[in-house]
Parts: structure tokens; sequence; C-alpha cells
């Protein structure tokens, strides 16, 4: 091989992690390359046909191996009946990252199966930072549709839109409950992995990209 081929060949690896607008991609399609499982479940999460799956006898915490800050995210995915999953972000590789870090809520809320009893609470819902600030409802898309999601942290600021529909964005600074503040001490964080908080339902995800900023 000469130098032409295998700068082509690099050429072309590099090509394959870059996609429009300066994002990058974190996941590649094939494997779980650039990820990490913590307290997998069963299986884990794998890799089918492109997509990334959380199964339902899988799940656990699938986190990016390097840590960001400030950055934008986008990816697809798509749930059914009483699925339940959520986007971890500046959280570290321990701990609970909805708590020690912060979770962006992926959730089948019109499900019946969250109806019953008191039902969720306002910060349950797809799109809110989970347990602290609530999103706006009625943009999730269900039964095996799949929804874009965008996440924007910057600084102090977390913005979340759903299928074009700002659900959320709040400061972080306005948290001033002590108890909430002492529960979620993650709120303070400023930087640490990005990853995927599966429960035990079937949750598919795709096109996953960052744009650092």
């Amino acid at each position: 091989m000469n130098r032409r081929e295998a700068g082509l060949i690099l050429l072309g690896a590099m090509s394959a992690q870059a996609a429009p607008g300066g994002f990058k991609k974190l996941f590649n399609g094939k494997d779980l390359t650039g990820w990490t499982l913590v307290k997998g479940h069963g299986v884990g999460y794998v890799v089918e046909k492109g997509v990334l799956v959380c199964p339902e006898n899988g799940g656990g915490n699938l986190f990016t191996e390097k840590e960001y800050s400030d950055f934008v995210l986008q990816l697809e995915w798509r749930l059914w009946d009483g699925g339940n999953n959520g986007v971890g972000i500046r959280a570290p590789l321990e701990g609970d990252a909805a708590y020690v870090g912060m979770e962006i809520q992926i959730l089948d809320d019109e499900s019946e199966k969250y109806k019953k009893g008191a039902g969720l609470k306002p910060t349950q819902y797809t799109g809110s930072v989970y347990d602290v600030f609530p999103a706006k409802r009625g943009s999730v898309l269900r039964d095996g549709v799949w929804n874009k999601y965008q996440i924007e942290a910057k600084g102090r600021r977390v913005k979340v839109t759903l299928n074009g529909n700002v659900v959320s964005d709040v400061n972080l600074d306005d948290a001033k409950d002590e108890a909430v503040l002492k529960k979620h001490p993650g709120l303070a964080r400023k930087s640490g992995h990005i990853g995927f908080l599966g429960h035990g339902t079937r949750v598919e995800f795709r096109n996953i990209r960052i744009k650092e900023l």
C-alpha cells in the first residue's frame, strides 16, 4: 500500500465520523466503539441493522468514553407502549446519572401504564430535566415512530427540542430549592459523559451526533 492509498483510507475513515454543520458521529452504526456499558442489565445494548437498541432483556447505562461540557447533541429515538429511557448529560460513570449528572427524559408518557395511581409528576414527562424542570407536553410520537431530539447544553442553560418544538429551555441556576439541590448534585457539574439510561423496555436510537461548543 502506497502513501496515497493509505491517505485515502484514513480520509475515508475520518469522513465516516463526520456529519454536516460541524457535527461528529457518536455512533458508527456497526458496533459500540467509543461507548462503555456501566451497570448493564442482561444483554445491555446491541446494534441491529445500523440502529442502537436497548432491548427489553437489556439496558443499563451506556456512556460515551469521552466527556463533554458545552455541546449540541442530535439524535433520533423511537419507543413502543410503556417505553422508558433517558439521555444522561454531564454525568460521571458511577452513581445514578439522573442525580449525579442530569437526565433528559425519554418516556412513552401517554401510555396507560403511567396513568395508574397518582400518575406522572410534571418533571417526569419527555424532555424534562428529570425530577427538576418540567417539559411542555404533546410532542412525543408513539408506537415505533421516530422522534428527533436536539439537546443543547451551554453553560447553565439546557434547551431541549423535540420534533421541532422547544419543550424545555431552562437556566439550571433557577433550581433554588435546597432539597432539590441536595438530591441533584449533578446540576452543578460542568462536564461529563453522555449516555443512554435504559430501564428494561425496548427503545431504539440512530443518527447520534454531537457538536462541541
